[in-house]
């Protein structure tokens, strides 16, 4: 029997009362309230933040001039906000300081990559229009970007690719039996929802607050978070939203736990040139996987695409398919920072899918050498760590949701 994973989260109202804590083991799950909440703001939180700042993580190469594939061109944000910095020539170290043995070592894994893994578009990582950018420097927050361009990009995201039937108007309740959804699309559906709402809790969190005297004040917004989440405002859809966060935390979580043998062999360095910084950065990677390690309750994806052996292929083709899909939607993004942390999370989470679901063996990789087997570039590295740090930042901005929502009762 497919067992549905328990989402360990305090139920939210924040309408009338603020919130009603649940204590103690939920049901039909081995999981207690606090488990998530404890594990990620006081053990991983801290590290994973610490490891998104460091220089190997911090560049991320992407490509924002692409097309719209689906719709034209429908005009691009004004807001000064939504420009992208451009990162200074002299730090970016990732394109003139390989050595000549590293950028072959990057060349060979390259090309050792199975297409047919991949679930996001690979043309950020060769296209000559891509670039570094430096993500401290391009913080995700609300720019003012909304609207008719905003809507249509969500809109396509959940109608165009959610496997939902098509008298079903969003949102919609994928755990509701009588959707008659199998595990594969309830689970795709909440993946998308939890990744809406993350970016949703990010945009509250870091909201432009004031633009007085020349500066800009950024700051938590929370008549904002109450839009967006309050049950009485999205007639009860605020809580769901807020659980499928939490889904989508476990769903990378897990997928961090499975492929951390591939960056404990001792020849995986993250290369920037300077060899003591990559050192620092390996062994805060390694302390990551080894607090990972020690969270009792992870996702089984065993349970996933596990029929008919036939029909569980053609699923999964289709799963990676409709992924895909929605990794080039990001491309119809109007504000340039907002494609830019779009695209990265979209890449991290479907860098963690090709880790749960490759049929490529990553526990008994060699030792001391490159491998013909699963390979990751440096590009689904740096999304895959990035990803998950935005989604341990919204459990972290909860709580202090929580505090504001109840100074303001």
């Amino acid at each position: 029997m497919l067992r549905e994973i328990c989402l360990c989260l305090p139920f939210l109202a924040l309408g009338g009362l603020l919130h009603t804590e649940l204590t103690g083991v939920l049901d039909d799950c081995f999981c207690d309230v606090e488990s998530i909440d404890v594990f990620n703001n006081f053990k991983l939180y801290p590290r994973i933040k610490k490891l998104t700042e460091k220089d190997y993580f911090r560049y991320y190469r992407v490509n924002l001039k692409r097309p719209c594939p689906f719709w034209p061109d429908d005009g691009h944000c004004a807001i000064k906000d939504c420009h992208v910095e451009p990162c200074p020539e002299v730090r970016v170290f990732l394109t003139s300081c390989f050595s000549n043995q590293s950028k072959q070592a990057f060349a060979d894994w390259a090309r050792h990559d199975d297409a047919q893994d991949h679930f996001c578009e690979l043309d950020d990582e060769t296209s000559p229009d891509a670039e570094y950018v430096d993500l401290l420097l391009n913080p995700e927050r609300y720019t003012g970007y909304k609207g008719p361009s905003a809507w249509r990009v969500w809109n396509s995201i959940y109608e165009e690719n959610c496997f939902k039937p098509r008298s079903v108007y969003r949102p919609l309740n994928p755990l509701a039996p009588s959707r008659g959804l199998c595990l594969e699309k309830r689970v795709f559906y909440r993946l998308i929802s939890g990744l809406h709402s993350s970016i949703n809790i990010h945009l509250c969190a870091e909201y432009l607050l004031d633009e007085g005297w020349g500066r800009s004040v950024w700051g938590p917004n929370v008549q904002e978070f109450r839009q967006r989440f309050d049950t009485a405002v999205t007639k009860g859809e605020g809580t769901r939203r807020l659980k499928n966060l939490y889904f989508l935390y476990l769903i990378e979580l897990r997928a961090l736990y499975k492929v951390a043998p591939y960056f404990e062999r001792a020849f995986i360095n993250l290369y920037t040139g300077n060899s003591q910084e990559d050192s620092a950065t390996k062994e805060l990677l390694l302390q990551v996987f080894n607090e990972i390690r020690t969270f009792p309750m992870h996702f089984d994806e065993k349970s996933m695409f596990a029929g008919q052996k036939l029909e569980a292929k053609t699923l999964k083709e289709e799963f990676r398919l409709h992924f895909k899909n929605i990794s080039r939607i990001m491309d119809c993004v109007g504000c340039s920072k907002c494609r830019l942390w779009g695209k990265l999370q979209t890449q991290g989470l479907g860098t963690a899918l090709k880790i749960l679901f490759s049929e490529k063996e990553i526990q008994n990789l060699p030792e001391h050498s490159p491998s013909k087997g699963f390979q990751l570039t440096r590009h689904e590295i740096v999304a895959l760590i990035n990803g998950f740090g935005r989604l341990s930042t919204s459990i972290h901005q909860l709580h202090s949701f929580r505090l504001l929502l109840k100074d303001n009762r």
